[in-house]
């Protein structure tokens, strides 16, 4: 079953928590989508993976790239899953709406954005509806990433976000 992750982004850039994530999935072995909504916020996200970090950078294409079945990590502005991965990341509001075969579904979303905000509740209400774990994530004052909500095994307990 597919476990849902929200990360509530109060405190950090989307730029520097997306490279640590997709670090830690790469880490354990596994592939990834990241999915955006338009071609300039790809090519952005692009560039802020090969620039990562001074001695390292994180390994990915796209189809500018081609060869998606050999990029352990694929940024996309669709639902395709050309490298066969089981983990999916969602920014900037970027919908995907059957999570089935995936292992994990990881929403990232601008805590700072009424907008983003709004959608993310209604995302989870919906998450939750169709019986899914999920588990809602906020940074704490020190940066950490607390887990706040959950949703699925018997717990409902719906996220407030800031009022």
């Amino acid at each position: 079953m597919t476990e849902v992750l929200f990360y509530h982004l109060e405190r950090a850039r989307l730029e520097d928590v997306l490279p640590q994530l997709v670090h830690k999935t790469l880490q354990r072995g596994w592939k990834a989508v990241v999915q955006t909504v338009d071609a300039d916020r790809l090519k952005a996200l692009s560039d802020r993976f090969w620039q990562w970090r001074d001695d390292e950078f994180l390994a990915h294409g796209s189809e500018a790239d081609g060869n998606a079945q050999l990029q352990p990590v694929w940024l996309t502005t669709s639902d395709e899953n050309p490298n066969g991965s089981t983990i999916r990341f969602l920014v900037d509001g970027a919908q995907f709406d059957n999570p089935a075969g995936l292992d994990r579904l990881i929403i990232l979303f601008d805590g700072n954005d009424d907008g983003a905000l709004a959608a993310a509740r209604e995302r989870w209400k919906s998450v939750s509806s169709q019986g899914l774990a999920a588990t809602y994530w906020q940074q704490d004052e020190r940066g950490r990433w607390v887990k706040k909500a959950e949703s699925g095994s018997g717990a409902t307990q719906q996220p407030s976000g800031p009022d």
